[in-house]
This record gives C-alpha cells, sequence and structure tokens, in this order.
C-alpha cells in the first residue's frame, strides 16, 4: 500500500508525517553525538581540574625529595621513606574515608540537598580529626617501626627525626581531603586547581629558602610539607567559607554530631576499599627486595612504579570525576544518566591508557634514561617495560569502574572484592611465580597484575554491566531520606 490513501469521497489523503527510516537514524546518530560531547563536558569539566591538581600535589613530595637529594645520599633516602612509607600509608588510610564523601555529597548535590552538602563535610572533619589521632603512633614511633622492616639503624632514626616534624600535615588532611571532596561534588574543581597552584609556587619557594638560605637540614625539607600543605588546606577553606559556595555552605552544624556511627562505617569500608589498592603496588617492593641481588630489580621497578605513578594521577582523576557524575546522576533519580555517565568515562580513561600503552611499548628501552644512566638498570627496565604498559592500560579502566562503585555507594562490597583478588589470589601467584618458578621481579609483577588488577576489574566490569540502574536511583533515593531526615538528625 502507498503512503497516500483514498476516502471514501475520493480524496487523496496524504499522511501528516511520513516517516524517514534513513533520517531518523540520522537523528538518532546526531542525538547520540550530542548526548556524549555534553556528557564528555561534564566529565573533563571535573576531571582537568583534577588532573592538574594531583600532579601539583604528587608534584610537591617529589620536589620535596629533590631538595633533599641536595643535602646527601642519606638524607635523600630518609626524606624518601618518610614521605613513601610514613606518609604514603597516613594519606592512603585518610584518602580512603574521605572518599565517602563522594558518595553522599555528589547524590545529594544531584537531589538539590545543597545543604547537606555542609553537613556531611563537617562529620568527615570529625571522623577523620578523630582518625588522625589515633593514626599519630605512625609518625612517633617510625624509628622503631623501621628498624623492625629491616632499615639501617642510621637511616631509621634520620627518618624518624623527618616523619616527626610532619605531624602538622599529617592533621592537615583530616580538613583538606573533605574539602577537595567537597568542592568536587559541585563541580567546583576549577578553585581547587587555583589553590594546588599557589600552594606548589609556595612549597618551591620554601624548599629553596629552607634548604639553600637558611640551611635547615632534613629537619628544615620535611617542616616545608607542613606550610605548603596547610596553605592549601587554609586556601579551600577560606573559598568554601568566603562565599564560593553559598548553596552548599552555611556556616558549622550541630547536626554534624549526629548519625556519626553511620558515616563512620561507610568512611571505614571507603578506607578499606581503597587502602587495599594503594598498598597493593607497595608489596610488589618489598617483595622484590627480598629477592637474591634485588638491587638492580629494585632500582628498575622503582624506576618502572614512578612512572606508574605519576601517569596514575590521570585514571584517578577519572575515578574521581565519574564518582561525581554517577552520584549527581543517582541522587537526581536518573539511572539512565547514571549509566550513560560510567559508558562514556570508561571509553574516554580507556582511550587515554591505550595512548600511553603505545607510547610505553614504543619507547621501551629510552624510559629509563629519565631516572638513570645504569647500563644493567635501564636494560632491567626494557624487560619490565611489557608489565608496565598493561599495568597502565589496567589501571586506566580499573579506576573507573572503582568510581562507578563510589558514586553508588557499593564500598563495602568492594572492599571484599579487593581484599580477595589481590592479597587472596594476586600476592600467592606473585609469590609462587617468583619464588617457586623462579622467574623473579617479572614473574612477581606477572603474578600480582594478571591475578590481582585484571581479575579486580574483570569482576567490577561483570558487576557494572549487570548493575539495574534504575533500582540503584531509588536506593539512593532511599539513602539520601536516612540521613537527612530532619527529624533523624534531631534524634
Amino acid at each position: 500500500m502507498s503512503s497516500k490513501e483514498i476516502s471514501p469521497l475520493g480524496e487523496i489523503k496524504a499522511p501528516l508525517l511520513e516517516v524517514h527510516p534513513l533520517t531518523d537514524a540520522a537523528e538518532q546518530e546526531q542525538d547520540l553525538k550530542r548526548k556524549i560531547w555534553v556528557e564528555s563536558k561534564k566529565l573533563w569539566h571535573i576531571a582537568g581540574p583534577t588532573i592538574f591538581s594531583r600532579i601539583a600535589t604528587y608534584s610537591m613530595l617529589v620536589i620535596t625529595q629533590a631538595f633533599a637529594g641536595h643535602l646527601g645520599d642519606l638524607e635523600f633516602a630518609a626524606i624518601s621513606i618518610a614521605n613513601n612509607v610514613v606518609v604514603g600509608f597516613d594519606f592512603g588510610l585518610l584518602l580512603g574515608m574521605a572518599s565517602a564523601l563522594e558518595t553522599l555529597c555528589g547524590q545529594a548535590y544531584g537531589a538539590k540537598k545543597y545543604y547537606m552538602l555542609g553537613v556531611y563535610m563537617q562529620r568527615s572533619w570529625i571522623v577523620l580529626f578523630i582518625c588522625c589521632i589515633f593514626l599519630l603512633p605512625i609518625y612517633l614511633f617510625a624509628s622503631p617501626v623501621l628498624k623492625l622492616l629491616g632499615q639501617p639503624d642510621d637511616l631509621a632514626e634520620l627518618s624518624g627525626v623527618a616523619s616527626m616534624w610532619m605531624i602538622p600535615m599529617h592533621f592537615s588532611l583530616a580538613f583538606q581531603l573533605p574539602l577537595q571532596r567537597f568542592l568536587q561534588s559541585q563541580l567546583k574543581t576549577a578553585a581547587m586547581a587555583w589553590v594546588c597552584l599557589v600552594a606548589l609556587l609556595v612549597h618551591v619557594f620554601i624548599c629553596w629558602l629552607f634548604v639553600f638560605k637558611l640551611q635547615f637540614g632534613v629537619i628544615g625539607i620535611a617542616a616545608t610539607n607542613n606550610f605548603s600543605w596547610w596553605i592549601l588546606t587554609l586556601g579551600l577553606l577560606g573559598y568554601t567559607v568566603c562565599g564560593g559556595c553559598p548553596d552548599t555552605w552555611s556556616g558549622l552544624s550541630m547536626q554534624a554530631f549526629s548519625g556519626l556511627w553511620e558515616f563512620v562505617k561507610l568512611s571505614a569500608a571507603s578506607g578499606v576499599m581503597l587502602c587495599v589498592e594503594n598498598w597493593y603496588y607497595k608489596v610488589l617492593i618489598l617483595m622484590t627486595g627480598n629477592l637474591q641481588n634485588a638491587e638492580i630489580a629494585v632500582d628498575a621497578l622503582s624506576i618502572c612504579m614512578s612512572i606508574n605513578g605519576l601517569e596514575m594521577m590521570i585514571p584517578l582523576s577519572f575515578f574521581a570525576a565519574t564518582g561525581v557524575r554517577v552520584a549527581n546522576e543517582l541522587g537526581a533519580g536518573n539511572g539512565k544518566g547514571a549509566k550513560f555517565a560510567t559508558k562514556v568515562s570508561v571509553v574516554t580513561s580507556s582511550i587515554i591508557g591505550l595512548f600511553f600503552w603505545m607510547l610505553i611499548l614504543i619507547f621501551h628501552d629510552k624510559i629509563g634514561y629519565i631516572f638513570s644512566t645504569s647500563k644493567p638498570v635501564l636494560d632491567e627496565v626494557n624487560n619490565l617495560s611489557l608489565l608496565l604498559a598493561f599495568t597502565i592500560l589496567l589501571n586506566s579502566i580499573q579506576p573507573v569502574l572503582s568510581g562507578v562503585a563510589v558514586g553508588s555507594g557499593w564500598q563495602s562490597y568492594v572492599a571484599y572484592i579487593n581484599l580477595g583478588c589481590y592479597y587472596l589470589v594476586g600476592v600467592p601467584l606473585g609469590l609462587i611465580m617468583g619464588w617457586v618458578f623462579n622467574q623473579g621481579v617479572m614473574g612477581i609483577w606477572a603474578g600480582m597484575i594478571f591475578g590481582g588488577t585484571a581479575l579486580q576489574t574483570l569482576i567490577l566490569g561483570v558487576i557494572t554491566i549487570r548493575c539495574n540502574w534504575d533500582r540503584e536511583a531509588e536506593k539512593a533515593k532511599l539513602h539520601l531520606t536516612k540521613w537527612s531526615d530532619p527529624k533523624r538528625e534531631l534524634n
């Protein structure tokens, strides 16, 4: 039958709307492109400044170590251990606990319950400050702990002195990390980037002043972290309370002291989830250090981990951006929006990971020159470059899936998954391949990559694909009602 019909009166009637399949397909394709463009802009609005902020803060620790290198080998090693072991352990745990705000603040912002963002942040301040008090012995007794771990006495003593002088920085994290998540959740990442830039410039100046002009030695180097990290904290706080967040900050509230136990449980689950990830590759270095004639292997592995750590600032920024976008959409009751945000985030981060994967494979015999000129070390870096490339590729996907978990509030489930994949499968497999099959550092690393990181990525991928996003949106609505019901807050 033609698209035209003849009426009983003999009139020819044409349909009001003719369907053109090709035109509809083109319109759907254009609509999809527009949606991807809009979502990508939202994603990069968070991820772009966050990448800069993370690189800036990471650079502060690197710059501290670089200035310490001008004091001597012992001083350089002491500052490196204080930064990477003591502060690294502390920072990983507090960062994980602060990520609970990415769920709560992100969903509250999406639901337009703006007042609760300030209350949630104040609860996080309380919980993290108390946690800092309990973590204080890590700094106070760093020397004896490092001696127990096999460090030479002179190095352990000097590292302990440096750690003691970093205690003010330790307490700054209790306020700074929640402030960062609070601002990220409402897309105020540009302000964070500017504050980080100022803190970085101040840090460089203070390091130069304390090392070259005042010659304060290790104590001066350690103290520089206190200045720059508190400038970063006070800068973010000043922006928040001085009008930068008029909808979400209305001053201190007594409501921050209610519901603390439930907040502690969510923060603890978040802390475990991220800590087991952050500490995983530190275990790799410790196991490599126990190999026979491990000096070259440890040096080469440290170079690879430095490259991996710097590149990880990009996927970790997508971790934060994905958590915010998913939480915002779920808080607004838009399950399909959360699903679409997840797809765009995974594809974008994977493309970036593929780029760096190819870069490592192309320059596999040259990347070591950035850090060393020793031929044995460079040869070992060349041997490890393939594993480094696949680690970077997997780490471009895994943090995004973890960001989905944080945005959806799955921290407690993912904590169990991480523990099982990393420490019940990955570490034992690394031990078997390294020692039983005599594959050395390559065997340890390969076992930990494919037995831990790849398995965890696969499981999180399956969970994300099978997720019922409409149901997650309903759960977010119930969750917000539970956490922000005025009657509950007063009881």
